[in-house]
């Protein structure tokens, strides 16, 4: 259990891992609130949840959702839709919360994908699906928030042995299948719940994959040996600068400028 409760707002929270956010959220000692779009949806949560209603792509049913809250994790994305859902979920989910917040202050935990930086793979070249993931992460860089982003390995793909985490950074793993790594989904929501009170993990971003070996307890000395993002850059710390500022479109431009954060911030490890 944390030694800190927090005020845990759950973005897709009925999805896969979403789920198990919420379930381990609260055995971490925290206060959850899930952001649905479905009430129906949301019967399967654990009953210790609050179901609040919202719609990601819609920025005016989310003050409720974001009211009061201390902390959110992100573990949405966009169900097919192709290019159009990876832009207005994916993307614009972050963006819509982000804005909701009006400055106020929470610590942010961030699901994307291993690969997200791939941009020549079939995947991304059909969907951007990638494109648009790394968009938000540096929508919450620019936000001056303190924010873990996590980029899974493949779900649930581990052999029986496979529980030791291992955390990478640079995500250089880019053939597009179980062989970039693989994490279960369990393991996934502790890592994005324990990063909400681990100073260690604050401003750092990381590929997540599970390799031979026990499971880990210490999550904070994973956490320490990370480095940490670099004040004012838009991308993670090791990423290839495939993504210019100056290509992005005038919409993106515009959200990051809005977002930005007006000071350098403290560097924590």
């Amino acid at each position: 259990m944390s030694k800190v409760s927090l005020k845990v707002l759950v973005v897709g929270a009925t999805g896969s891992i979403g789920r198990l956010v919420v379930t381990e959220a609260i055995r971490q000692g925290h206060q959850v609130r899930a952001l649905v779009r479905d009430l129906g949806r949301a019967s399967q949560l654990h009953a210790g949840a609050q179901r609040v209603l919202g719609d990601l792509t819609r920025p005016d049913s989310l003050a409720e959702a974001v009211e009061g809250i201390d902390a959110i994790v992100f573990t949405h994305g966009a169900d097919g839709g192709g290019k159009a859902g990876a832009e207005h979920v994916s993307y614009g989910g972050v963006r819509n919360v982000l804005v909701a917040l009006h400055g106020r202050q929470a610590r942010i935990a961030l699901m994307t994908a291993i690969g997200v930086t791939n941009r020549s793979g079939a995947y991304n070249r059909s969907t951007e699906a990638h494109d648009w993931k790394r968009r938000s992460e540096r929508l919450l860089r620019s936000s001056g928030l303190p924010y873990t982003i996590v980029r899974p390995g493949w779900f649930d793909c581990n052999a029986a042995n496979q529980h030791r985490l291992v955390l990478l950074q640079g995500d250089t793993r880019h053939a597009g299948d179980p062989s970039d790594g693989v994490v279960a989904r369990a393991q996934i929501a502790q890592v994005l719940v324990y990063s909400l009170t681990s100073d260690r993990s604050t401003r750092k971003t990381f590929e997540l994959v599970a390799e031979r070996g026990p499971a880990n307890e210490d999550f904070d000395v994973l956490f320490a040996v990370l480095d940490p993002d670099t004040s004012r850059e838009l991308d993670a710390v090791r990423d290839t600068a495939s993504l210019p500022l100056s290509q992005e479109p005038e919409r993106v431009r515009e959200d990051l400028q809005r977002l930005v954060v007006p000071e350098p911030l403290e560097v924590i490890t």
